[in-house]
């Protein structure tokens, strides 16, 4: 078992001194919140909250990183009661604690009134050396002391130890000061191995601190304790028997006898979970008192912890029918949100520094800004965060383990790659989290092949639990936020266009929340044009071009999100997509992944160019008659098949 020593000390002085925390109610919203960001570290926070009371017994603590433990490796909120967000990459936790922490401004700032002060729990993080390093961390604090939040403390293990030894090989930065020019308040303890009564000072100090987030840098010894303390061979490595020995003799315990926890540890700690309980039902008991003049806020707060959407909110999603005009799908979104904003207090969005081209603000919003700077207030539910992809991610799965918030986030496609590892908490996670993902092909045209994503959709369609939408036109884009907002444990993407789309005949809310649908049909079809976002209207167009010239019928498929289509019946999927007809993909990406639903695939296997987007498409043939070239080689081919069967007919499906 690696060391888990570290932090050891303050962890205890936390969860006994500081933090308020239930463990027969784990999910009380008022709770103080702990983060454990270098995960690795994890057998402590097993252990505190086997002590502390929560479902966690000794005989999960010893099934340590085994097959279904609820003690993984790293910790994991869905696996484990008391564990609030999945860490595991270093930095990630770190800011999720920041959206945890925007989360209980905002939650402050919408519910307390004068003598009701219901939402003031402060979220405590525990780092290390290599959480500072990455570069998610630096954007998020950046962030957080910015949006000066107080409710938020920091503890750094300063143990000068990384995988690859003493830090001095690698970070020797002084980590207070850029803190300090962050605009956090920071207090330093040399002692973290042994002075109790110091790191207690120290946190009720940060806590005093309101106008700013706060870091304490707390020097300790990795390992302390063991033969190998304070060098990198007690990281991640079991102890030997013999070291053992002498670190259970050293501290007063029974060498002999292991797994032994005594009586009065438990009841330490069981005194502490008592009051806790305690203030839990204090809290309760003023929420009556609020409920009875803050009727519509009570009922607000309790629906949201609850996991309900409002009653009736989908009746606002804007439908559309072919005779309306054509409107890029980035326009659409924020129709969208306009339409929807007021019907779902709790969706709180921002965008990456663009917000001008995400289009991700409704008109009327106000900024989430501490009061201070005049330029919003904590009740504001549009996040600026700045050119900070990457952070953004961690922060909104932060925002979205609160409790009384839908996150979405803007930023262009090609850079959600720059969050990939939030993406990925996000699904493995099973949070409620929406990207709005715009210029999302070659057709944003001038900014060219730095900017114009090829592989990113095939990179997170291959990620589970993550839907990844490309809606065609208006109701595929309402369909998109339907199910993204219906979808209590999944993670959306929404790819969306610069260009303008045309209104598809057959395109309903209805077929697409199936994530596939029939845009055009046809009998005695020859081939099936099958496509999502941008190029369903071209197929369309390019139905015409093949019967003009070349005699072919076609039928036109659109899939705008492949993880919901898969979740259809076989029967309504082979409905789409049926056996007899040789099927050709279309999209302006990777072709990667759609083999598994067209027999021949049409995409871009190459970067993209800079030029006028309709240039762009030209040059690649994305036009009906470079389509309608790639259908008729499709036919012939096919042609002399007996029993074409579709690939949606396979030996077994790919799921788990």
């Amino acid at each position: 078992m690696e060391s888990n020593t570290i932090f050891l000390t303050v962890a205890h002085v936390l969860f006994n001194k500081i933090m308020n925390y239930n463990p027969k109610n784990p999910n009380w919203v008022n709770r103080d919140r702990f983060v454990l960001s270098n995960g690795h570290a994890c057998m402590l926070q097993y252990a505190l909250l086997h002590l502390a009371g929560y479902k966690l017994s000794l005989d999960d603590i010893k099934a340590f990183r085994s097959i279904d433990a609820l003690t993984p490796g790293h910790p994991e909120a869905h696996d484990t009661e008391g564990v609030e967000v999945t860490t595991g990459p270093l930095g990630q936790g770190f800011s999720n604690a920041v959206g945890l922490a925007i989360a209980q401004h905002h939650a402050a700032g919408e519910f307390n009134k004068p003598g009701f002060e219901i939402i003031n729990n402060y979220t405590y993080t525990f780092l290390g050396d290599g959480c500072m390093m990455e570069g998610v961390a630096s954007e998020a604090a950046s962030l957080a002391g910015h949006l000066q939040l107080g409710n938020l403390i920091a503890i750094y293990d300063d143990n000068h130890i990384s995988i690859d030894g003493d830090t001095n090989c690698a970070f020797t930065e002084d980590v207070a000061l850029r803190f300090k020019a962050y605009g956090w308040h920071v207090e330093v303890l040399d002692d973290g191995d042994h002075d109790l009564e110091g790191m207690e000072a120290a946190i009720k100090k940060c806590q005093a601190v309101k106008d700013k987030p706060s870091m304490i840098k707390l020097r300790t010894t990795i390992g302390f304790g063991s033969n190998l303390q304070g060098t990198h061979g007690v990281h991640g490595n079991a102890l030997k028997k013999d070291d053992i020995h002498q670190i259970k003799v050293a501290f007063g315990f029974d060498p002999e006898k292991t797994f032994v926890v005594p009586q009065e540890v438990y009841d330490l700690y069981s005194k502490r979970a008592s009051e806790g309980a305690a203030k839990e039902q204090e809290w309760s008991q003023l929420l009556e008192k609020y409920a009875s003049s803050n009727k519509a806020e009570a009922a607000d707060l309790k629906r949201r912890l609850a996991g309900e959407l409002p009653e009736g909110w989908e009746k606002n999603l804007p439908t559309y029918s072919p005779s309306d005009s054509a409107v890029a799908s980035r326009k659409l979104s924020e129709i969208v949100l306009t339409k929807i904003h007021q019907a779902i207090p709790e969706l709180v969005g921002g965008s990456a520094d663009l917000t001008g081209s995400n289009l991700t603000r409704w008109k009327d919003a106000v900024d989430f800004q501490p009061p201070s700077l005049g330029i919003g207030d904590w009740t504001g539910r549009y996040i600026r965060y700045g050119v900070r992809e990457h952070a953004m991610g961690a922060i909104m799965n932060g925002l979205a383990a609160y409790g009384t918030i839908i996150p979405y986030g803007g930023t262009f496609l090609n850079f959600v790659s720059y969050a990939a590892g939030a993406v990925r908490l996000s699904a493995l996670s099973q949070i409620r989290v929406i990207w709005v993902a715009t210029h999302d092909s070659i057709g944003l045209g001038e900014d060219g092949p730095t900017h114009q994503p090829i592989e990113t959709l095939a990179h997170f369609r291959a990620l589970p639990n993550c839907m990844v939408w490309r809606p065609a036109d208006g109701n595929e884009t309402s369909a998109a936020y339907y199910v993204a907002l219906t979808s209590k444990h999944t993670p959306s993407i929404l790819a969306l266009s610069r260009q303008n789309l045309p209104q598809l005949e057959n395109s309903t809310i209805a077929h697409a929340i199936k994530g596939g649908y029939v845009v055009h049909e046809a009998e005695k079809a020859d081939v099936s044009l099958v496509s999502t976002g941008s190029e369903v209207g071209i197929c369309v167009d390019a139905v015409k071009y093949l019967k003009e010239k070349h005699n072919l019928i076609a039928r036109v498929v659109s899939i705008p999100c492949f993880e919901v289509f898969d979740a259809q019946s076989k029967e309504y999927r082979l409905s789409v997509l049926p056996d007899g007809i040789p099927s050709l993909s279309v999209e302006v990406m990777s072709t990667m992944g759609w083999e598994r639903y067209t027999h021949e695939q049409f995409g871009l296997n190459r970067f993209g160019a800079s030029g006028a987007y309709l240039d762009v498409y030209k040059k690649f043939e994305f036009t009906p008659e470079g389509i309608s070239k790639r259908a008729v080689a499709t036919v012939d081919f096919w042609k002399d098949v007996p029993n074409i069967r579709s690939p949606i007919n396979r030996a077994f499906q790919q799921l788990i």
